[in-house]
């Protein structure tokens, strides 16, 4: 057999050869659409290689970071840059300038490529970085950025590509992590390749060149899911909804979404709205949620109102990102439709490539449970797309195991058909609208606090976000005087809004296990019975 590289320039080849006339499009700012073909693309793709060519990423390997929001531009970024031999390295928006200037020193980014939705908020982090070479996708940016547009303009294109072979870097991503620090995931453009190839497997993503698929997931998160690559190898109409939507029904409607892809949380609140039937959504076949689980009433609303299939998937940065993903069996059919949404609620089955294992730590390493449905245990993984180790971080015994596999940090049952429920997430990750909110990173500041002798943050349901931070502490003098607002300003020095807990809590005492660690599942009974909830309401 030919020993070919897989990697991602076969997609773009493939899409602007085989699905040369389907469309991206748009969500402009001011409501209006960009649309061009893919072939336009591709043309523009090859410009903007070799423009970043000529603003100095001359090295294969070096990162390019961006900064923005789901556009045409960002998408050309997608291709462009690990195609020319570089590291593409999305910036999450929504952590603060003081984690993303640690990021980008640690990446050493030589470039920054900056969207009209986070143009201003940027200015903060560049006040905080070395990194001196800025494009704005917007032509009127101030100096000494650099427009986008003109870049391309003045730009060549290139008639190769420069992938020195599979296993070269293509993309950099930085998840919260387990103690609150972000962590660098380098993935390659065979483990890309191999993660597209598994995701558009017909019982998972199961794309095709008859659909119009919709990232609402940012694409600055975990690659958008792999969306991007999956797309346009299927052959799909993509739309991009930019930051920020207005309406999503007329979106869907005026454009034919087929396939969407979101958090439950913005599922949940476009519910109202797509329910109301204003416009014609009948296009709508499917919702990929992600993130967290969604409550099997708003999966009952959707499938039985709405005539849309809802499927969870489930997987982290580490694994590019899918690692499971749940959709209804042949033998599950005749089945009444209530235990079809408790299965649909399940986090689903390991998609093609992937081996889950269910572990309990002993002193010589790990037993491997049974999957009954019933016995919890460690949730481990493995596949040709999961990381072996962090960017720039030996690997160690905390996030991997010593025969390989990948340590989740979820904790959970596995059914005998193979269906996975996440139980708890063992190092306290609070989950807040698709994003990771480390209860450790909360408490050590806090714990800085003159006022503050000890700290602990739970998570507690809420029905918008799914789970919201809630602060516990015990101060270091008793006042009668409400506290929280000074909380919330010390702790937004170093966190992004959407981390600050939204109730602060002072109790004497916060209750401990038997070594002296806070025992959260005693503070979780003790503050959430039906009449605490109600005065913490």
């Amino acid at each position: 057999m030919m020993n070919y590289p897989l990697t991602l320039a076969q997609i773009l080849e493939h899409a602007h050869h085989i699905h040369g006339s389907k469309r991206v499009t748009t969500l402009l700012p001011d409501q209006t659409f960009h649309s061009y073909t893919y072939t336009a693309l591709y043309e523009r793709v090859k410009r903007l290689a070799d423009a970043i060519t000529q603003l100095g990423v001359i090295q294969s390997g070096d990162r390019v970071g961006t900064y923005a929001s789901n556009t045409y531009q960002h998408l050309e970024l997608y291709y462009a840059i690990p195609c020319m031999g570089a590291v593409l390295h999305p910036l999450n928006v929504r952590l603060t300038p003081v984690q993303l200037a640690r990021i980008v020193h640690e990446a050493e980014d030589k470039i920054i490529f900056v969207g009209d939705a986070f143009a201003e908020p940027f200015e903060e982090l560049r006040e905080r970085i070395e990194c001196k070479q800025i494009v704005h996708f917007n032509p009127i940016s101030v100096p000494p950025s650099v427009a986008y547009e003109q870049l391309l303009s003045e730009a060549e294109p290139v008639y190769s590509w420069n992938i020195p072979d599979e296993s070269w870097a293509m993309g950099l991503c930085y998840t919260s992590g387990t103690q609150g620090e972000p962590r660098g995931v380098l993935y390659t453009h065979r483990s890309m390749f191999l993660h597209t190839l598994a995701v558009n497997q017909a019982d998972v993503f199961g794309l095709t060149e008859a659909d119009v698929v919709m990232p609402l997931v940012p694409m600055f998160h975990a690659m958008a899911w792999g969306l991007p690559y999956a797309a346009m190898f299927a052959g799909a109409d993509i739309v991009l909804p930019s930051a920020k939507p207005v309406c999503l029904a007329d979106l869907i409607a005026e454009t034919g979404v087929t396939v969407a892809a979101g958090v439950p949380t913005i599922w949940a609140k476009a519910y109202p709205e797509l329910s109301k039937r204003k416009r014609d959504l009948s296009t709508l076949r499917r919702l990929i949620v992600g993130g967290e689980a969604m409550p099997p009433t708003l999966i009952e609303a959707y499938e039985k109102n709405l005539g849309v299939e809802v499927c969870h998937a489930w997987g982290m940065t580490e694994m590019s990102p899918t690692g499971t993903f749940s959709k209804l069996r042949g033998v599950h059919q005749n089945l009444s439709d209530a235990e079809k949404w408790r299965i649909k609620a399940k986090q689903g089955q390991p998609i093609p490539g992937v081996e889950l294992r269910l572990a309990a730590e002993t002193s010589n390493g790990f037993t491997k449970l049974p999957w009954n449905g019933e016995v919890v245990g460690e949730l481990q993984v493995r596949s040709p797309w999961t990381a072996s180790c962090y960017y720039n971080i030996q690997p160690t015994t905390e996030y991997f195991t010593a025969d390989g596999w990948l340590r989740t940090g979820d904790v959970a049952t596995i059914d005998v058909d193979g269906y996975v429920q996440i139980v708890d997430r063992a190092k306290a990750l609070i989950r807040s609208g698709g994003e990771s909110i480390s209860s450790v990173a909360l408490e050590t500041s806090l714990l800085k606090h003159p006022s503050v002798r000890e700290a602990a943050v739970i998570g507690v349901p809420d029905e918008k976000w799914g789970e919201r931070p809630l602060a516990v502490v015990v101060l270091t003098q008793w006042t009668d005087e409400s506290i929280s607002d000074d909380f919330r300003q010390h702790l937004s020095v170093e966190f992004p809004k959407f981390w600050i807990p939204d109730r602060f809590v002072v109790v004497d005492e916060i209750p401990k296990t038997s070594v002296g660690k806070f025992d959260k599942q005693a503070l979780r009974k003790q503050l959430l019975t039906p009449e605490t909830k109600e005065k913490l309401s």
